[in-house]
């Protein structure tokens, strides 16, 4: 055995940074933070016993590796624990790290540069007699080779990275002659994410559940499965709800896909922890996917539901301990299930979000785990992925998980970024998911649509403004008596309000009666009644959670949802307005291509360029249909959100 690790690097980030540092603590093990200028203050530099900083995030930031390595030998590390993402599939990394006299907490290199290349990984399970997806998987990285591919495997198929993963880079083709464009967007978006551009062709399945097997092994020969998770529900095959055991699977099937992933670990030489993916079929069938050389962001729902601490027993390994457990020892307690807080628009593709933190309220309560590293005034940053917090619950059975998150999510405020909370719950009561029928195309086949608010709601919305602006004006008076708020001579005082909610203009009307309101619009006369915290919209109670304003921003979580509004001051006007073509970047980014030139005609919903940001690209498309009056970007310009994009000219 080595030596015990006494003082280690953790190099990342947000929430596996602090939960790496959550099992050092109880080993007693010191723990390092490196951080970059940006996150001086974030709460993974202030958990950590000591932080050393690594520069900018324009010069490398948490993937200079060679600066993290610097730092542990600066603060006489032992060791260095990669999290996942980052550096943490990185083999160079991981060999750089032994070099220097670290050990790196994680599997060997030539095993980690063996299980990411998907091509090597399909390769050597198809040898051994495992199941695998029809593929190619060559040297020839042609089109030609690639659509010759593709038509003897058939359509639909898969375009993937042979390096990476996370979603990033693939493409579902359905014809032929969509198959040039994904090949072209595929490699483009794999070099920018992994710096390696070559591509797999996989057979295409439909509705396929996503399930995956976490291994653990040592350096003694002793491999060791702590059963599966169903990761299926997923959008641009990212994964949104994970859970623990994957329900629906007989013991038959479960035995054979955790035996099967024991075997393909042996076969790679596996040591530390690491997790094997499968695509299951409606048949009971399973095809191997690709494995993962690293602690898996889901994570938590194994260990709920095993009691084993996996950042602990990876640790453990690293220093060359033999695993003190054996297979019989791991038994299934329950049922968890993990929703990931994403800063994104739900409604609107998904885009990722990003500004300050106004307000964070976790949940809490029986069951319940939250991972984050969220703290008010804190930043979310569109350099970073768009994961912000894990919410997780535990229960006896399924049906107890789901109602136990279910309320969790319910209760957890994130004002400031737009979020997915709400989408989280109502996918919790989709049916598909309720009955356990969830494949990976479940979300991509629903039609999400901006939820527009309530009248109700415009008018709380419209009575917390109101009631920010008293609050204010009374901290200014001069010792203003509360029965003389809002009197007047003439009767009930009343002002005017406008507010854009989701792209619509509201005009409104309010009228003080004391501690009541009423507020008129088109549509919308509603009573508003305040006493003490407890607000009333015409007699029916709000479930208020938090509130905020910022600048002329409110922001409003509730139970049932989460929602904000913006007070529109000088000319009214707010966004596009029909028939107007002036395109805007929807978030911070780089324009990779400009797919048309001015002067072109094009229909509506035409695309016009592809913006990189969160390591993914997105189609930026035409409101309307016309003409481009204007290209005002550039490929390789980097774009904030709100900037001019084109100008096009309404067809007629």
């Amino acid at each position: 055995m080595s030596a015990p690790i006494k003082r280690l690097v953790v190099a990342n980030r947000g929430e596996i940074a602090l939960r790496i540092m959550r099992s050092c603590r109880d080993m007693g093990i010191e723990t390092v933070a490196v951080f970059t200028t940006a996150d001086r203050h974030a709460p993974h530099v202030a958990a950590a016993d000591r932080a050393v900083p690594i520069g900018d995030d324009s010069d490398g930031g948490y993937l200079a590796g060679s600066r993290i390595i610097a730092a542990a030998r600066e603060v006489g590390a032992d060791a260095i624990h990669p999290g996942y993402g980052f550096l943490a599939e990185n083999a160079d990394f991981a060999q750089a790290c032994l070099d220097a006299g670290l050990i790196f907490v994680g599997p060997a290199p030539e095993v980690i540069r063996l299980m990411g290349d998907k091509a090597a990984a399909r390769r050597l399970v198809a040898r051994a007699g495992l199941p695998c997806l029809p593929g190619h998987d060559g040297a020839d990285q042609s089109d030609k080779a690639l659509a010759r591919a593709a038509a003897e495997i058939g359509y639909p198929v898969m375009v993937k990275p042979a390096a990476g993963g996370g979603g990033k880079g693939m493409r579902r083709v359905g014809a032929p002659d969509a198959l040039p464009a994904a090949l072209s967007a595929a490699r483009a978006e794999a070099r920018a994410a992994f710096g390696d551009d070559r591509l797999i062709i996989e057979r295409a399945l439909h509705g396929p559940r996503h399930v995956e097997v976490q291994i653990i092994a040592d350096s003694h020969g002793k491999v060791l499965h702590l059963y599966e998770r169903d990761c299926s529900l997923q959008r641009r095959h990212q994964k949104i709800i994970e859970e623990a055991p994957a329900p629906g699977l007989t013991d038959a099937l479960r035995a054979r896909l955790c035996d099967t992933a024991v075997q393909i670990a042996r076969l790679a030489g596996y040591e530390n922890a690491g997790t094997v993916e499968f695509l299951l079929e409606g048949d009971d069938a399973f095809h191997f996917l690709e494995m993962n050389t690293r602690i898996q962001v889901e994570h938590p729902v194994t260990e709920m539901v095993t009691g084993i601490d996996i950042v602990a027993l990876q640790i453990e390994v690293a220093q060359g301990a033999a695993l003190a457990i054996a297979q019989a020892d791991i038994a299934l307690q329950g049922h968890a299930i993990e929703a990931r807080l994403y800063a994104e628009d739900s409604a609107r593709g998904f885009l990722p979000s990003a500004g300050r933190v106004l307000r964070w309220q976790p949940p809490t309560g029986p069951g319940i785990r939250v991972d984050h590293a969220l703290a008010e005034g804190g930043e979310v940053s569109l350099r970073h992925d768009p994961m912000l917090a894990k919410i997780i619950a535990h229960g006896m059975d399924r049906q107890q998980a789901l109602g136990r998150l279910h309320f969790a999510l319910g209760q957890t405020v994130l004002l400031g970024p737009d979020c997915n909370r709400d989408f989280l719950r109502d996918m919790l009561k989709v049916p598909a998911l309720v009955s356990a029928r969830v494949t990976t195309a479940t979300v991509d086949e629903m039609t999400l649509r901006p939820q527009e608010l309530s009248p109700d709601e415009i008018a709380f919305a419209a009575a917390l403004f109101h009631h920010h602006a008293f609050r204010r004006a009374r901290s200014l008076s001069c010792g203003l008596p509360d029965e003389l708020a809002g009197w007047s001579n003439t009767g009930q005082l009343a002002s005017r309000l406008e507010i854009d909610f989701g792209g619509q203009v509201g005009k409104l009307t309010i009228k003080t009666d004391g501690p009541d309101l009423t507020v008129r619009g088109e549509g919308l006369n509603a009573h508003v009644e305040r006493q003490d915290d407890i607000w009333r919209v015409n007699g029916r109670a709000v479930p208020l959670l938090a509130w905020q304003c910022d600048g002329h921003d409110l922001h409003v979580a509730t139970r049932a949802r989460q929602f904000h509004v913006t007070r529109l001051v000088g000319t009214g006007k707010s966004g596009l307005q029909e028939g107007q073509g002036r395109v805007v970047a929807p978030m911070h980014g780089e324009i990779v291509e400009v797919v048309v030139a001015q002067g072109q005609k094009l229909d509506k919903g035409g695309r016009l360029a592809v913006l990189s940001a969160m390591k993914m690209q997105h189609d930026v498309r035409a409101p309307i249909a016309g003409r481009v009056g204007k290209v005002a970007v550039r490929p390789g310009q980097q774009v904030a959100a709100g900037d001019l994009l084109f100008e096009i000219e309404a067809a007629g």
